[in-house]
C-alpha cells in the first residue's frame, strides 16, 4: 500500500491519479501555461544563480535600441560599446513570431554557439513567462531564438550589413562578436531598453 492507503495496483486509484493529472493540464492550459515546451520557444530550462564574472569580464549587458548601442557593463562601467543592427521593424516589444521586433526587457545569455550561421551567437532567453503569455492571449506564438550575433558566414569577411535587417535579433560586427564572446559568461543579464 501506498502513502494515501490505496494500492499502487488499484484500478480505481490508478484512474483517479491519471484523471487528477489531465484535469491540472487542462486547468494549466486554460490560465494560459505549460508543461510542455511552447513551439519554437526555448526548452524550458531551470533557472541557476548567476555566477560571479571573471576579472575583466561584462557583468551584464545593456542594449539601447534608440542609440543602436549595445554597451558591455562591469557595475556602472562601459567596458566596451559596439554599433548594432536590430530587427527589420524595430520599435517597439516583440509581440510575436515573424514581426521583425527585438524584445525589450530583462533576459540572461542561454546558451553560446560557435557552429551558427553567423560568425558565433549568444541566444537571449526570449521569451519569458510574460512574453509567452502574451502571445497566447493574441492566439500568436511568441517566437524565439533571439540571437545576439555577428554577419552571416556566407558573407566571408564583408563589413558588417548596413541598416536594421535582422529577423529581432541584434547583430554586431564578426569583431564584435569575437570580443562579446571573450567578455561574457553564460548566464549574464542582458536588458534591453527601447
Amino acid at each position: 500500500m501506498g502513502k494515501t492507503g490505496l494500492s499502487q495496483s488499484d484500478p480505481p486509484a490508478r484512474l483517479a491519479r491519471i484523471l487528477l493529472s489531465l484535469s491540472l493540464v487542462v486547468s494549466m492550459s486554460a490560465l494560459g501555461m505549460s508543461i510542455l515546451p511552447y513551439p519554437g520557444s526555448a526548452p524550458a530550462k531551470t533557472e541557476r544563480p548567476f555566477d560571479p564574472p571573471k576579472p575583466g569580464m561584462a557583468d551584464r549587458l545593456v542594449v539601447r535600441k534608440s542609440e543602436r548601442r549595445l554597451y558591455l557593463m562591469r557595475g556602472e562601467q562601459a567596458l566596451r560599446t559596439y554599433g548594432i543592427a536590430l530587427g527589420f521593424r524595430p520599435d517597439g516589444h516583440k509581440r510575436h513570431e515573424g514581426d521583425g521586433r527585438t524584445p525589450e526587457g530583462h533576459y540572461r545569455i542561454d546558451r553560446r554557439n560557435d557552429r551558427s550561421r553567423y560568425r558565433k551567437s549568444l541566444r537571449i532567453s526570449y521569451p519569458n513567462t510574460r512574453d509567452v503569455r502574451r502571445a497566447r492571449f493574441r492566439g500568436q506564438s511568441p517566437g524565439g531564438l533571439i540571437m545576439i550575433h555577428g554577419q552571416p558566414n556566407a558573407r566571408g569577411g564583408a563589413e558588417p550589413l548596413a541598416g536594421d535587417w535582422t529577423q529581432g535579433c541584434i547583430a554586431v560586427s564578426n569583431r564584435a562578436i569575437d570580443e562579446i564572446w571573450s567578455l561574457t559568461a553564460l548566464g549574464t543579464p542582458i536588458e534591453i531598453l527601447p
